[in-house]
């Protein structure tokens, strides 16, 4: 159900709004990035962040010894890349009692040209957190000695002691941190109203987020395992809050463990410039045809109990862990979800295994579901007699257990592929088979990868020599690392380091071969012949079924 109005009094008059300004932030979690060595290992996040219309990174911090090594290097590759930052203290770490120490880390970074400042005159520090209800306000405030803009984490009844609250539940639950029950089903809208009622006209700091999935067995000290309902959630979400209007927006996670999932950033990018512009519709902000689709890799009804890495029992104090298939599987659907960004009417074709269907798409945003079927996903635009966009997708759906594992995370690819998630470090790949059963795995990509196409505002491809060796073949794999994520939208704890590594792959729909000119070998859409329009020797079609084969270049 979607929020069709914002509590009376809530998030703010006009006047705070422009004071303030609406943004956009993303969560960023520094604890799993101790590794970069440079202000320059973060350029490629703020740069991607900022070409989508994000505004600034909250940095999650806990109390590790090299989090000042590591903020350092954030704030110097933000000021060099006009961007802001803010720090987001962590209580899992970080202990109510330490208001002061809080307080002086504020301080040490206050100063900072990247430091995120709001307010009337843009001189207030603003400072988050990742839970910290008890917290001593006026202690923090007291320790920085600057003046500060606190929207903490605080539960929605304590919401009202700073100067405004952040909200981190972006999914629905049963409104104890799980997935929600026949009984208990606390919805994100509903939270959207307990903090509007609780902040009385202070601003708001809405969450949304794509996917929630975590799958850790013995082989950790942090077990967990549980899945949030999301299916068509991203899409869901960012249409709400274009009706809700919040004063800020933070997308939960940038980089938490799990998988990049560049399409859902791509999808969200045109949303981001309605909600800044105060437009309900997202008509306006979409420059070039798009489909965006995601899926899990395997029904829910796969049984992997005999090699699944949660299977074995471990110590389950904090109620997180469910032994086998992830505690929420129940809630989630066997389904393709299918966003299309159109820039005029179209026919959209989804094959899903044996399943295909055929959707009229408007001139705009468009989004559907279609049952999941085993085998190879397909997607097509089609106007009148031309084929706009045409691809499959690299990750088959399987009805067995892939790794031998229950992997509840999502797929997402795109049309036109974009670029390929490199994998950054060649040794990462080594963590996939901690906990697997022996042998089920090789820690090697195992999807291929395909050329990028961008696409012409005009909806006409190109193709695009990014990314490419000389024969047009990408050299770099389409699978990113979970330990050393890349400039990537990311699910929060959405897989463990014990997930396969061709699940961490986006785009890239089917493997294209170039020849020594620059074309493809195998053409599966008409927009890949332009401008000639006719078949070159050595190319081959393999188009729609039902499609007319091209004329040869060739034959006259």
């Amino acid at each position: 159900m979607l929020v069709t109005a914002a509590p009376s009094g809530a998030y703010g008059e006009l006047e705070r709004r422009q004071s303030f300004g609406k943004m956009v932030f993303a969560h960023f979690m520094v604890g799993i990035v101790s590794g970069r060595t440079s202000a320059a290992d973060y350029d490629n996040d703020m740069l991607r962040a900022k070409s989508a219309g994000i505004d600034a990174f909250a940095l999650n911090i806990g109390t590790d010894t090299f989090t000042d090594q590591q903020l350092g290097y954030a704030y110097q590759s933000a000021a060099k890349n006009g961007m802001k930052v803010f720090i987001s203290f962590d209580f899992n770490w970080w202990k109510t009692s330490q208001a002061a120490h809080v307080g002086a880390k504020v301080k040490q970074y206050a100063v900072q040209d990247a430091q995120l400042k709001v307010g009337p005159n843009s001189d207030q520090v603003f400072v988050s957190s990742f839970a910290g209800d008890g917290l001593d306000l006026d202690a923090v405030r007291s320790a920085a000695g600057v003046p500060l803009f606190i929207a903490a984490n605080f539960q929605a009844s304590n919401a009202a002691n700073g100067d405004g609250a952040f909200n981190w539940m972006a999914w629905p639950s049963n409104g104890a941190n799980k997935a929600p029950s026949a009984s208990s089903n606390v919805t994100v809208e509903d939270g959207d109203r307990a903090y509007g009622s609780a902040l009385g006209g202070k601003p708001y700091v809405a969450p949304v987020s794509p996917w929630f999935s975590t799958h850790y067995g013995a082989e950790v000290s942090y077990s967990k395992n549980w899945v949030f309902p999301a299916d068509l959630l991203w899409y869901d979400r960012w249409t709400e809050i274009l009706k809700l209007a919040p004063q800020y927006v933070e997308i939960i996670t940038w980089n938490d463990y799990g998988e990049p999932h560049n399409g859902w950033l791509e999808m969200a990018q045109p949303f981001i410039a309605a909600y800044k512009a105060g437009s309900k519709s997202v008509g306006d902000y979409i420059k070039s045809d798009q489909i965006i689709y995601w899926y899990r890799p395997t029904p829910k009804s796969a049984n992997c109990d005999s090699t699944d890495n949660t299977i074995k029992p471990v110590d389950d104090s904090t109620g997180n862990y469910f032994q086998g298939r992830p505690n929420g599987a129940e809630t989630v659907s066997d389904s393709v979800f299918i966003v299309a960004l159109l820039i005029e009417a179209g026919t959209v074709h989804v094959s899903s295994g044996s399943n295909s269907q055929t959707f009229a798409g408007k001139a705009g945003v468009n989004a559907w579901v279609v049952d999941m079927g085993v085998g190879k996903q397909s997607f097509s635009l089609v106007r009148g007699e031309s084929t706009v966009l045409s691809g499959t997708s690299l990750k088959d759906i399987s009805d067995g257990c892939i790794c031998g594992i229950y992997n509840f995370n999502a797929y997402v690819g795109t049309l036109p592929s974009g670029k390929p998630d490199a994998l950054q470090s060649p040794d990462a790949f080594q963590g996939f088979t901690s906990g697997l059963s022996p042998g089920i795995c090789q820690p090697t990509p195992s999807l291929g990868t395909a050329p990028v196409v961008e696409t012409e505002p005009s909806g006409i491809a190109r193709k695009s020599t990014n990314n490419t060796s000389a024969l047009g073949v990408t050299t770099t794999p389409s699978s990113s690392s979970l330990t050393t994520p890349g400039p990537l939208l990311i699910t929060t704890s959405s897989l463990s380091s014990t997930a396969q590594p061709s699940a961490s792959t986006t785009h890239a729909p089917t493997t294209t071969v170039l020849d020594a000119g620059g074309r493809s070998n195998t053409v599966t859409a008409l927009s890949q012949l332009f401008p000639t329009n006719c078949i070159q020797p050595g190319q081959v079609w393999a188009g729609p079924t039902g499609s007319d084969t091209p004329a040869r270049c060739d034959v006259r």
